[in-house]
């Protein structure tokens, strides 16, 4: 028997992190990962697809470094290898949270977490042939991939046809040809990424458009981009079923066949609270997640629950900011989560990131905005690095409270300008005072300035 002051369960970037800012704090912390620390995120999701991503951008800029004044011949990529390179960075993180988890004090069970009750005052958890005690409890046990009931689909499973963005991360070889079944972020950045290196991709998608909630011409821009490429998409598409070598989808126009080596299931992801025995202290669910508060607070007073398993905004830095607001309410510090500020990024080539209201979402919330539309060649370095590129950057500006309420970048760098533009919509600052913002220069994020000149 072990007490502690807080028990987390799962290790990933929600989970991790609360860890680290409780012990900071002095609490008695113990943190429960049944496989590795750093989760999906770390282990099978952001690190090791933006590590291959980056290979694959590297090589297409030798396959047109003629543009650059650069001569080379015979130029060929190693998956393998960058599979191998991909594996050392996810490895050298990995210890690092390891190393923070000592430096903050904290206990670290690899083990799976499962609640069993309640002792007084006191949360009971099992840590393998272990049992831990403490009076705060935190679930971020994450989510996992949903698998739609396509006929064939699990037979794909079991045979290695059909992968997972978990297994297909680890593929040693690289397949001639990929079918991803979803359009949404992890879709594309693994077709991204495969077509990169010469592989053939289609993507089926049965919305009328890719990525999601993503502003609809960003979602044309960059399919017409990749349609350039060679890339298949295939909108209001549904996959009826798979046979051992093919993907069968109907559309408007009838039923279809594709052949492929491999194909990537990405048709989203769902809270995954499997295992952890909720019901043990009557934790409430919907949906398979759980019901969480503004300050991350569950049903079940000193429980609260961060990351994808409360289904709110399945991203790493929302699992971020969650455990920071859990830890801040647990001592007491007034603090909440505003999702409407929180940042999304499409890591492809070009890169998409977005923050705040969308031109649908303004519309159904009444609010008089204008929109403006900066293309990012007024920059001068995104025009010396990308001569042919046609990204832009989208503002929307509120009439009444004269202030910026989105913005929507596709280009390069758009990754690293966008939490800039966060803190625009976050502040709620006037255009007069954003004016006075100095922009680098030449930098690419100065479209945001000539966007914000042009209101």
């Amino acid at each position: 028997m072990q007490q502690f002051d807080l028990i987390i369960i799962g290790g990933g970037p929600g989970g991790y992190l609360c860890a680290e800012r409780a012990g900071k704090a002095g609490l008695r912390t113990a943190l429960l990962e049944k496989r590795a620390l750093g989760g999906t995120c770390l282990n099978e999701g952001c690190i090791p697809t933006k590590s291959l991503l980056y290979c694959a951008k590297q090589y297409q800029t030798m396959l047109h470094c003629e543009e650059y004044g650069i001569a080379a011949q015979n130029v060929s990529y190693d998956h393998a290898a960058a599979v191998v390179r991909k594996d050392g960075i996810v490895q050298t993180l990995v210890r690092g949270v390891g190393v923070s988890m000592k430096k903050h004090g904290v206990a670290v069970f690899s083990t799976e977490g499962k609640i069993t009750g309640k002792t007084g005052d006191l949360f009971t958890v099992s840590a393998g042939a272990e049992s831990l005690f403490a009076p705060r409890l935190v679930l971020a046990s994450g989510s996992s991939a949903v698998v739609p009931p396509i006929p064939g689909v699990r037979d794909g499973l079991a045979s290695g046809f059909v992968m997972t963005n978990r297994e297909l991360l680890s593929l040693q070889a690289k397949p001639n040809s990929l079918v991803c079944i979803g359009g949404g972020v992890i879709g594309l950045e693994m077709a991204c990424y495969f077509a990169s290196i010469g592989t053939k991709v289609t993507v089926i998608e049965m919305m009328s458009k890719i990525a999601g909630n993503t502003d609809p011409e960003i979602c044309a821009l960059l399919m017409r981009t990749y349609r350039k490429q060679g890339m298949e998409f295939c909108l209001n598409a549904k996959v009826e079923s798979l046979t051992e070598h093919s993907v069968i989808y109907s559309d408007a126009s009838g039923k279809h066949e594709i052949s492929c080596d491999r194909v990537l299931l990405s048709a989203g992801r769902r809270a995954d609270v499997s295992g952890l025995n909720t019901e043990a202290i009557g934790v409430a669910l919907e949906r398979g997640a759980v019901v969480t508060d503004e300050h991350m607070r569950t049903n079940i007073p000193g429980v609260w629950a961060i990351g994808d398993c409360n289904g709110k905004l399945m991203l790493a830095h929302t699992a971020y900011r969650e455990a920071e607001v859990a830890v801040n309410d647990m001592l007491g510090k007034k603090d909440r989560v505003d999702y409407s500020i929180i940042p999304s990024v499409i890591y492809t080539t070009p890169e998409v990131a977005s923050v705040g209201e969308t031109e649908q979402s303004a519309l159904e919330k009444g609010l008089d905005i204008q929109v403006v539309k900066a293309p990012m060649a007024l920059s001068g370095r995104y025009l010396a690095e990308n001569p042919k590129g046609t990204g832009f950057c989208k503002l929307l500006y509120d009439r009444k409270n004269r202030c910026v309420v989105g913005v929507h970048l596709i280009g390069s760098y758009a990754s690293e300008i966008i939490y800039g533009a966060a803190m625009m919509v976050h502040s709620k600052l006037p255009v007069q005072h954003l004016d006075k913002i100095v922009f680098p220069h030449p930098t690419v994020g100065e479209v945001v300035r000539e966007a914000l000149f042009m209101l």
